[in-house]
């Protein structure tokens, strides 16, 4: 008689966790996300994002607004990167509405640079009549001899102190780091204005989906330097969709 009133009492105890274990179960369904990618800092839309399906590898970018719309399982994980963000790992909510436009938020890479105080006077020099130098085309906080090459090897033999600092300092190091990450970023946002979707469409014809398929196809081949000039983008479009359409890739 006590065993089966302990069954009883196991039973009851259990029944209600069984039971929120199942309102809480997932079935796999065909969706069709519509999101759009913003950033934390500000919440302005992230352009040319990247979003990979982990499942299929598939994947597609968002366009200039930061909207993008991918077919895809409700229970598959999503990989989202963009430059400047840290990179994010997605799965959509269990009661996302296929009606309504998901957000998505982007941490925005921050690199911390230690404020410097420089103190002291020095007298003017007149440098009337004294020839300017040659212009740098490159901005004042990118500028500086780390940044711009590395010292010669004989170098370590005349000055052999700034010779080893330049490879063994870290904060000559993370003042590299931090220079390299600033110039990529302008640079990106340079070859933006040269390389995008609407351009892509105008080149070659292609609808919104097709251009969508082609640029993470051509993005992953990384033919493109981001200081390509207008003509040098324009000239390997155009090139790479000739490859593109004889390897059979272009879907109608």
């Amino acid at each position: 008689m006590k065993t089966f009133t302990y069954s009883i009492l196991v039973a009851f105890l259990t029944f209600p966790v069984l039971l929120f274990a199942q309102d809480w179960e997932i079935d796999p369904m065909p969706i069709r996300l519509k999101a759009k990618i913003i950033s934390v800092g500000d919440g302005m839309p992230v352009p040319y994002a990247h979003i990979i399906n982990n499942r299929t590898h598939g994947g597609t970018t968002s366009n200039a607004g930061g909207f993008f719309t991918l077919d895809m399982l409700n229970v598959d994980s999503l990989v989202i990167s963009a430059m400047g963000f840290t990179k994010l790992s997605f799965n959509v909510p269990f009661n996302y509405n296929p009606d309504s436009i998901l957000i998505i938020s982007l941490k925005p890479l921050n690199f911390a640079i230690r404020e410097v105080t420089v103190e002291g006077k020095k007298n003017r020099v007149n440098l009337d009549g004294i020839p300017s130098g040659k212009p740098v085309d490159i901005d004042p906080e990118l500028r500086g001899d780390a940044f711009n090459e590395k010292p010669p090897v004989i170098a370590a033999l005349f000055n052999p102190l700034s010779y080893w600092q330049y490879y063994l300092s870290k904060k000559e190091r993370r003042k590299r780091a931090v220079r390299e990450a600033m110039a990529i970023e302008k640079n990106w946002e340079m070859h933006s204005q040269n390389y995008n979707k609407k351009i892509v469409m105008m080149l070659t014809g292609m609808n919104d989906r097709q251009a969508d398929d082609f640029m993470i196809w051509f993005n992953a081949l990384n033919v493109l330097p981001y200081t390509s000039t207008e003509y040098e983008v324009r000239a390997s479009i155009r090139k790479y969709f000739e490859l593109y359409k004889r390897e059979g890739r272009l879907k109608k």
